[in-house]
């Protein structure tokens, strides 16, 4: 049996080596390395993809959050509403922003954003909604667009975990995430589910005045060059990376179904297990299980993921602290116990590994194993 890894980017890599290396040869050969060629490339395919008018390729995740923030001509002390169980990212590029990032609590069913909790937090100084589709499905963005349209708000997904799952809304339509509101986020960090072999991101909007605005802040505010029209920064994906992602892009649903035939695994066996609850898929939106995260109930995690480890099965926790328990992120405005659904789940998640290469053999061998180990722990 192959080793077991969270994310099995090498097996990967062999099924589409000679593609991929094709494909950074050609970057090498015509030695464009910054925008043109493969960049631009990849950026029309990924548009055509996600059926969205602009993709802006950017740097990294974080980048596109943060220059997303940017064209929203939002100022000091402006509020922008976020997820307290997330990654840092969200929250990060609010404060460095010198704006006010409010946090809520979210669905302990879905790990998304709380749509009550979102109206309670809206406050005359609120701007943005950063609604985060965690671990791979999309948050409840029709509630949240009528929220956004009837308080003058802006709405910003952070797409990075969820890349390639459809919203589907009530009227049937079916959009792709981080096309729904008036901007997406994502990354290409290797272990997404899409992912470049470095640092890489993505913005999406259907809006040309912020496309336009968003591509010259990433370009450090020039519209024409050596003339900067705006306050900008450096954020861009090179053409080796993104030489990577148009291979991997034709592949991308193939990959989600694979990783959908692995929770489906997973969900089979593990449906008679008392001590975890497994993930719950909303009725409105696919997921693509960038993460399978399970609870744990009356569980000592620590001990658990010990076993595991013992005997070659990794397993990870995101997130053990919510933003609003970080130290970077301390604020008087909240404490332990304000968020109870994300302090309950910080203490109680687990996620086993989940890609694109797991096989039935690997599949038996965690699934027998988790089973072993979580009954004396």
């Amino acid at each position: 049996m192959k080793k077991i890894q969270m994310v099995d980017l090498f097996s990967q890599y062999q099924k589409i080596k000679n593609e991929v290396d094709a494909g950074i040869q050609e970057v090498l050969n015509t030695t464009t390395f910054i925008k043109g060629g493969k960049v631009n490339e990849f950026q029309a395919n990924l548009e055509k993809y996600l059926g969205v008018k602009h993709v802006i390729p950017v740097g990294n995740g974080t980048d596109a959050l943060q220059i997303a923030l940017m064209a929203l001509d939002l100022k000091p002390g402006d509020e922008v509403i976020t997820p307290t169980f997330t990654f840092i990212a969200t929250a990060e590029v609010v404060a460095l922003l010198g704006l006010t990032p409010v946090v809520v609590d979210v669905d302990f069913d879905t790990f998304n954003i709380d749509i009550e909790a979102v109206k309670r937090a809206i406050t005359p100084k609120t701007k943005a909604i950063v609604p985060v589709h965690l671990f791979g499905q999309n948050a409840d963005m029709e509630a949240i667009l009528e929220l956004a349209r009837e308080h003058n708000l802006f709405v910003v997904e952070d797409a990075c975990q969820s890349i390639g799952s459809e919203y589907i809304f009530k009227n049937g339509k079916t959009v792709k995430s981080g096309c729904i509101g008036d901007i997406g986020c994502t990354s290409f960090f290797p272990s997404k589910n899409l992912g470049c072999y470095g640092d890489g991101g993505a913005i999406f909007t259907n809006n040309d005045e912020l496309a336009a605005k968003m591509s010259a802040i990433a370009n450090h505010g020039m519209v024409v060059r050596y003339y900067h029209d705006m306050v900008g920064v450096n954020s861009r994906l090179d053409s080796i990376q993104a030489a990577v992602l148009d291979v991997k892009l034709p592949l991308l649903d193939s990959y989600i179904k694979a990783r959908q035939k692995a929770a489906t695994a997973y969900n089979a066996a593990f449906a008679d297990c008392k001590k975890m609850i497994l993930p719950v898929v909303s009725a409105f939106t696919t997921h693509a299980y960038h993460q399978y995260t399970i609870k744990l109930v009356d569980v000592n995690r620590d001990k658990l993921r010990q076993i595991l480890a013992d005997k070659g099965i990794p397993a990870m926790i995101y997130y053990p602290v919510p933003l609003h328990l970080q130290k970077a992120y301390q604020d008087s405005r909240y404490k332990a116990g304000d968020f109870p659904v994300a302090e309950k789940l910080a203490a109680c998640v687990l996620s086993l590994p989940m890609h694109t290469e797991l096989d039935d053999e690997q599949m038996a061998y965690i699934t027998e194993n988790v089973l072993s180990a979580i009954e004396v722990c």
